[in-house]
């Protein structure tokens, strides 16, 4: 039999001395807890670099390296952020109902204490794992800049909107002190805090940078440069997830497995419907990006709900969700806003479902299955909770995209950290303006045969032509063509 939980010592808010007490002996019994969600950290983290590579295949080739890149920056820039203090303005004991103070300013007394969110986590655990969230979140967001947005302000947005926005929103739903959490809104892993905030967050980043130019000759607009690199994104997203609603019962419990179950069941459903409305809409044909995407949105569905619905609700919130995601196909047109990324598209809108959806199916014999917690929906008569989902989903909304807006708005007009890059830097690609001496893939064969194709017509008198190897057009080709004719950089 293990000894009695740990309770937290307000005398002691760091848990102790370790040159004068074992800080591991609170634990000893326990140690499955935290040694379970320091591995589900582990995986998170797998997120961030899935993220990159899934924008970075979305991408045009010519600016697919800058996807990759923040992917590691923004998790560097978020860790800073969180140590400094985004940890104490989510998390700290001391917080109100809307924001944390600096009780935990710099990581103060942030070691092995009892966490706020389970006694048999140590601090420095939780704070690892909520880490990560804020870290992919951030990353989701970013996603709202692609193929326009310079690096530098990007990475400055990021921190204080992991500032201003993630932390006092995390606080809301997820600290004991935090309104919504005392409402109650019901959100297992993050559907408001992580989905709809980054949605609508990416929507005013790309409202406020504007759309991309659209160049006649370049085919490739709007088209993923490398399905391979979408494929394996999601493949990364899909694992790190596990640990992003599994570890999310804090515990590892029968309610944790069950929250894995519902992961892996609710991304293949969403998988399944975005390909049917696909099969459906384009004539019995398939999409490997669209699998993809259902996929996704199936997992954002399912976040909120995870440790709420049984298995087979899992698989309706993951196909419900992604249909409804696949069917607003042209919300960009619709909202005349060129977010190419879609992180409206399957986080917002995808968040928000997948909010509404567990109001309605939580139920409390699942949610009591870490023998503590008791959550019921409309599926156990609590019409009241899909209203207090609703209040959930307004609020996130709202205040996120109008903040983000106005920290966009800030930044553009503070010298230096003017958002988009140039006319011309577009055109040749953010890898060619942001970068040096890098590429996506072997350019060298592209250029090596531009260079004796434009010197061959130049000797013959004729104007250089845009076809590709063998006289074939192609989209490599045509990037290739304006790579070779943007001016070097200087060293």
């Amino acid at each position: 039999m293990s000894d009695p939980a740990p309770a937290y010592n307000a005398s002691e808010p760091d848990g102790g001395n370790p040159l004068e007490v074992d800080v591991n002996a609170q634990y000893v019994g326990y140690e499955w807890n935290y040694t379970y969600l320091v591995f589900c950290g582990y995986i998170v983290w797998l997120i961030i670099p899935g993220l990159g590579l899934l924008y970075g295949g979305l991408s045009r080739r010519k600016s697919a390296l800058a996807m990759l890149f923040q992917s590691l920056l923004v998790c560097a820039v978020t860790t800073f952020q969180w140590m400094f203090w985004g940890f104490s303005l989510a998390y700290s004991r001391t917080a109100g109902p809307f924001i944390g103070d600096l009780a935990n300013f710099g990581m103060k007394n942030v070691m092995s204490a009892p966490s706020i969110g389970n006694a048999s986590i140590p601090d420095i655990v939780f704070c690892l794992y909520q880490l990560l969230f804020c870290a992919c979140t951030v990353q989701i967001v970013i996603g709202g800049a692609f193929e326009r947005g310079r690096i530098v302000p990007s990475l400055v947005f990021g921190f204080w909107w992991a500032t201003v926005v993630y932390c006092p929103i995390a606080c809301w739903t997820w600290n004991p002190n935090g309104w919504l959490y005392n409402l109650p809104s019901l959100d297992f892993a993050g559907g408001g805090p992580v989905h709809i905030a980054s949605g609508w967050s990416a929507l005013a980043y790309a409202l406020v940078l504007g759309k991309r130019r659209k160049d006649p000759a370049d085919h490739s607009h709007g088209k993923p440069h490398n399905t391979t690199m979408v494929f394996l994104g999601t493949v990364l997203i899909w694992f790190g997830w596990f640990g992003f609603n599994g570890g999310s019962a804090l515990n590892a419990s029968v309610r944790a497995m069950l929250a894995a179950f519902n992961t892996n069941t609710a991304a293949s459903t969403g998988a399944i419907g975005w390909v049917l409305v696909d099969y459906i809409k384009k004539k019995r044909r398939f999409s490997v990006v669209g699998a993809c995407c259902g996929a996704i949105a199936g997992l954002v569905g399912i976040t909120p709900a995870a440790g709420f619905v049984s298995v087979w609700l899992a698989a309706v919130i993951g196909f419900l969700t992604a249909v409804g995601c696949a069917l607003v196909e042209n919300l960009n047109e619709w909202l005349h806003i060129d977010e190419g990324m879609d992180v409206f598209k399957l986080h917002g809108v995808g968040g928000m479902l997948g909010s509404f959806f567990t109001g309605i199916f939580a139920s409390d014999s699942i949610s009591a299955l870490d023998g503590v917690t008791i959550a019921t929906g409309g599926i156990n008569g609590n019409g009241m909770q899909v209203g207090k989902q609703f209040a959930e989903i307004t609020a996130i909304s709202a205040y996120s995209f109008v903040v983000s807006l106005a920290l966009l708005m800030i930044l553009k007009y503070i010298p230096g950290m003017h958002l988009r890059v140039s006319s011309e830097a577009e055109e040749a690609g953010l890898d060619h303006d942001q970068f040096f001496d890098e590429e996506i893939g072997d350019w060298g064969m592209f250029h090596e045969l531009e260079n004796k194709h434009m010197q061959s017509q130049a000797i013959n008198g004729a104007l250089p032509s845009s076809s590709g190897v063998l006289g074939e057009s192609t989209d490599e080709q045509a990037d290739a063509d304006k790579v070779a004719a943007a001016p070097v950089k200087a060293a």
